[in-house]
This record gives structure tokens, sequence and C-alpha cells, in this order.
């Protein structure tokens, strides 16, 4: 569906080397401010179990998981939005991103530089989110102008636009990022009109020692996230890095002796999932079990249609079975005989999980 997560942060800061780990892929990440000049993609595949469960009773010979594009943006330095270092293109590769993960430095190592010569992740957080409030007041001031040359002809669109741009303007003014769920309905349109860099839903990876010194550091980033709404990942990015390149037995071995059920990585994925207001919807057969990637509150109709335009034209209806009800009664067949499959109609909101096989007619 073409969803994607921008890893984003300082030079230097990890963004990557999380990037190869989470791809698998071999991108430079030297230790120099914007070894990446341009954005690298990698599309990367959501670890659910669940598929693994429906496989266990369906026996499919393929497997298709759902997945998200990751987009490695070269590195922010304080002044992008002026120009200064690659901020222009910095800027403009954020404005095509849906979410953002925004990696913070947590950890001292004299053997990798900081481009500002120290180690602060709230003034490094803040030197990434000012950039992009600065360049949006470029934005919100200049349609500003054109607004408010046009409010004597009291056109009700224009009203609505001048009174969107006043409130966001006055939470730039006051050095805050957008939370778009401030705004009604009418007004998120508006809003989303104007692609604000500020708004992208963000989270925050705090890239920490393994040896518990970041833990002062770590603190002040949750704390600092909080204020804005944020979530904070902890991880050791290089260690990641590390146990993505081993193989299945070797990982599941390293995170026994750990005592984790699954690498740092699989919830940086699911998180980026998440912001983005995304869940996934099931398919089932002895050719191919298949995730689809869907937005949350979609209908069953917008779902077939994920699939082709045709299903969701010609839908008629879809028989839909629970994940937890498919597994307990070992798949359709069972779930036939207990009364756990529903047929639903148009107006059915999919839940996340759902294992589905939709009617059509075209």
């Amino acid at each position: 569906m073409g969803f994607k997560c921008g890893i984003v942060g300082l030079p230097n800061v990890g963004k990557s080397t999380l990037f190869n780990a989470l791809t698998k892929s071999s991108i430079p990440a030297e230790n120099f401010p914007f070894c990446t000049i341009e954005p690298n993609v990698g599309k990367v595949a959501l670890p659910d179990k669940r598929l693994k469960n429906i496989n266990d009773i369906v026996d499919s010979k393929k497997i298709i998981p759902a997945s998200l594009d990751l987009v490695d943006i070269a590195g922010l330095v304080k002044g992008a939005s002026k120009g200064e270092g690659l901020g222009n293109a910095f800027l403009s590769n954020i404005r095509e991103m849906n979410a953002l993960a925004h990696v913070v430095r947590c950890f001292d190592d004299d053997n990798v530089t900081h481009v500002d010569g120290s180690i602060d992740p709230i003034r490094d957080a803040e030197i990434i989110n000012l950039e992009l409030i600065f360049s949006d007041l470029e934005t919100v001031t200049k349609r500003l102008t054109k607004c408010e040359k046009l409010l004597k002809t009291n056109d009700k669109k224009n009203k609505l636009e001048h009174e969107v741009l006043v409130k966001i303007k006055s939470e730039l003014d006051q050095g805050n990022l957008i939370n778009i769920n401030d705004f009604d309905e009418e007004s998120k349109i508006v809003l989303n009109s104007y692609q604000l860099l500020s708004s992208k839903p963000t989270f925050y990876i705090a890239n920490i020692s393994d040896d518990g010194s970041s833990t002062k550091k770590l603190n002040d980033l949750e704390e600092f996230a909080k204020k804005s709404g944020s979530t904070v990942i902890p991880t050791s990015i290089k260690i990641e890095q590390e146990i993505s390149l081993l193989d299945d037995a070797e990982r599941n071995e390293y995170l026994e002796l750990m005592e984790m059920d699954e690498p740092v990585l699989n919830k940086i994925i699911f998180k980026g999932y998440e912001i983005l207001g995304l869940q996934t919807y099931f398919t089932a057969g002895p050719q191919e079990i298949r995730a689809w990637t869907i937005k949350s509150n979609a209908t069953a109709p917008n779902a077939a249609g994920v699939i082709h335009t045709d299903f969701e034209r010609g839908f008629i209806k879809a028989e839909i079975i629970a994940f937890n009800d498919y597994i307990e009664c070992n798949g359709e067949s069972g779930a036939k005989e207990k009364g756990k499959l529903r047929l639903e109609g148009k107006e059915y909101i999919v839940k996340d999980g759902d294992v589905i096989h939709f009617k059509f007619n075209v």
C-alpha cells in the first residue's frame, strides 16, 4: 500500500546501522557525517507469528507476510531549514513519509564522532524537531497571508482554512510539534493538505550502550518524548545488527540466553506499523497464506479492495473468522461446525487478525 516510515536523526547516531539491521542490507554506515546522501529504501516484512499458527493448520505452499517501507534519510544538522548541510534534500524526503522513527544517540564512545561534539539526547532531539517546525512556519506563514487577504469575501472554505492556520501557527510559534488529534475531522482534512513535517506521527529510538551507562540519558529522553505524546524504544543498535546477521538457530539461542521473546527490531517494525494506524487481516488456503495491510477501521469492501479493485467494486459479502476462533477450531471447517464463521456485509469493520474469504461479482 506504499506506507513509508522514515528513519531520521542527526548524522552519525546509528540510522544507517539500524536500517541495515532491519532490512539486512549493506548500505554504507561509516563514522562521518552525511555518509547517507540519497535516501535508502527497504521493504521490511512484519514479523507476525500468527502466519505460522495458521500454516500449522493449512500447510500452505506459500506464506506472504505484510510489509512496511523503511527509508533511511540523510542526517539533519542545525540550520537545515535554511539549507545547511543536506537540509533541503532532507526536508523534502521527510515530506514524503507517513511516519517517522527518530533515532537519538544516548551512548558515549570517543571513537564515534558527534556532529556537535558532545552527547545530549534532549538537545539532539530538539534540533531535529525545531528544524521541522521552522520549515513548517515558513509554509504556514505564506499560506496564512493569502488567506487573510480573502477574509473579506466571507468564503466558508477560506474561513475554515484561516482558523486552522492560526491554530497551527500558534503551536509552531511555541516550539510545539503539531498533534493531528487536536483537530476535528473537518480541520484534519485541511491540515493534511499542507503535508506539514511537524505533524508526522513520530516515535523515538534511543541508541543506548550495552553496559547500563545510558540510563540517565534514556530517562531524560523518555520524559522529553512524553510531552508530545511520543514513545521511546531503547536498544543497542550495534547489537541488534549483530543479531540480525545470525541464522535462525543462533538467533533463538541468543534470545533465550538474554531472556528475550524477540529482537527489539521486531518492536520497532511493529511500532512503525502501529503509528501509521495500520492493521492486518489474513487470507488462507492450500496455495497461499497472506497477510494484508489495511488502515484501522477499514470496512470489508475497503479490505477487499487491497487485494483487487474488482473485489471492492463487486463486493457481495465476506466470510469472517476471528483469528483466535480460527486457531481454536483448527481452521475453516471447524469454525463452521462451531458457528464461528460469520457472514458480514458492506458495513462490517474489519478487526485485526480476521481470516477472511470474500464473495464478489463483477
